[in-house]
């Protein structure tokens, strides 16, 4: 989910900024979007972190207007699929939140069994919606590839500035 801009340098400590809840409480990281893509994670970070599918309720995820990547929003009658993701180190993190796009704010969202992950959630929905549901099948098909190679310009880009 690269920003559609260049993006802005972030702070390489976990402690700061939109990872300052994360790094406090180390739950896992649910993933819904182009982060589900093992291509996409070997490019960012180097390897494809351990995963356990899930649902989560109280979710939906979106196709974002004039993006290829989606969206994770509050609708408390909807189910969100995804992954959890429990492995990933603080330097993992730092990549990807400086990755994804500042309109995601990192939130914590309630799984089953009184236990909770982090996201990346949209701050501002109402300018959102309506939204139509977003197909990890349909971006496989239209945008993997070219969304892996984004993603590699992006990383040597970040790389050459942190």
């Amino acid at each position: 989910m690269p920003p559609t801009h260049s993006p802005s340098p972030r702070t390489s400590s976990p402690a700061f900024g939109r990872l300052a809840p994360a790094s406090a409480d180390p739950a896992p990281l649910f993933v819904y979007g182009s982060l589900l893509f093992p291509d996409v994670l070997r490019v960012l970070i180097d390897r494809d972190p351990h995963r356990t599918p899930v649902a989560v309720t109280g979710w939906r995820v979106i196709a974002l207007p004039e993006r290829i990547y989606p969206g994770l929003i509050h609708d408390q009658d909807a189910t969100a699929t995804g992954h959890l993701f429990d492995d990933l180190t603080p330097s993992e993190w730092v990549t990807l939140d400086a990755f994804e796009a500042d309109f995601y704010t990192v939130g914590r969202i309630a799984l089953d069994h009184d236990r909770h992950a982090w996201a990346y959630v949209c701050a501002n929905t109402a300018e959102l919606l309506p939204a139509a549901a977003w197909s990890p099948d349909d971006f496989a098909r239209d945008h993997l590839p070219a969304y892996v190679e984004r993603c590699a310009a992006w990383r040597r880009r970040h790389e050459a500035t942190t």
